[in-house]
């Protein structure tokens, strides 16, 4: 979400881009990442960019040459509990208004409580977020660590083994397990089956990364490491954590930690990465306090700010 005398930008509203709009916007996140170190849209936010189906509200700023200044995406699917923004400046042209405009015009835009996230915590977005009113509610922690130091180790408890996840055979099972093992999750525990096929659909989607715990006797899922691989011309590859779910029956069991560890190996023996990362929610001081016992250190935070 930065402060500045008034622009001379047009903001323009759609509630649907052309998919010439789409490539613009994209290649405007991807330039503002590398420029700020932190991608200024989650993942959820590019999908929904990239869907033509997608309901939202779109709004797009331009120079008098044409050229996309900036762009602010508003997810109107859950107006009751807010309308989701994500907002981002071209880097060349900050400080000019620009993010004040959009603001205003998402402002104008949306009528009930609003969430905007702040990816990396950046200074302007900040300024900006308490001179237009809004409350920071909510820290989102990225955590790293390397892959070529010791790595914890993979000691399932008894009775449990590791597979990899079958697509449409496992589907149905493994959502009911990440709705219990999220059940207090604001956005992970209300997954739908669109919502994974979409994931399974992506380009990165690799199922013998996605491992799952299951009973032997029942073959009923009790946990869950998905993990993931970012790769980006110019960028180095990066292991993640993408989601980490454990049944709430086997908590206090140790398998937690070993999904962890088995997760962390498959990247680095498989992947052949020699970095990982993750995402956790300050709030979860459980979470964060296994996450540093396991090696990870914060890298930057991701800023949720609310209003009304």
């Amino acid at each position: 979400m930065s402060s500045a005398e008034p622009t001379t930008d047009r903001v323009a509203r759609t509630d649907r881009l052309a998919p010439a709009e789409v490539a613009e916007s994209l290649a405007l996140a991807r330039l503002a990442g590398d420029a700020d170190g932190a991608d200024p849209f989650d993942e959820h936010t590019l999908l929904r960019l990239r869907d033509p189906e997608a309901a939202a509200v779109h709004l797009t700023a331009r120079a008098a040459d044409g050229t996309l200044t900036g762009y602010a995406h508003l997810d109107t699917t859950d107006a009751a509990a807010g309308i989701g923004v994500e907002l981002v400046v071209h880097p060349a042209y900050r400080w000019r208004g620009t993010g004040r405009a959009l603001a205003r015009g998402v402002l104008a835009a949306a009528a009930g409580p609003l969430r905007a996230w702040a990816h990396g915590d950046h200074p302007s977005a900040a300024a900006l977020a308490v001179d237009l009113g809004f409350d920071r509610a909510r820290v989102l922690w990225q955590l790293r660590r390397p892959l070529t130091a010791t790595l914890p180790e993979q000691r399932l408890p008894d009775g449990v083994t590791l597979r990899a996840f079958r697509p449409g055979d496992d589907d149905e099972a493994w959502l009911a397990l990440n709705a219990r093992a999220f059940a207090a999750h604001p956005e992970q525990g209300r997954w739908t089956p669109a919502d994974l096929r979409v994931r399974l659909a992506e380009p990165w989607f690799d199922p013998a990364g996605f491992l799952l715990a299951v009973e032997e006797s029942t073959g009923r899922p009790v946990g869950f490491h998905w993990t993931k691989v970012h790769e980006r011309p110019g960028s180095a590859r990066i292991g993640e954590v993408y989601v980490l779910g454990v049944d709430p029956t086997a908590h206090r069991s140790g398998l937690g930690r070993a999904l962890t560890a088995a997760g962390l190996i498959h990247l680095r023996d498989q992947r052949k990465l020699d970095k990982v990362m993750l995402y956790v929610d300050e709030s979860n001081t459980g979470a964060l306090a296994l996450y540093e016992r396991l090696g990870f250190a914060r890298w930057c935070g991701h800023v949720n700010y609310r209003l009304g």
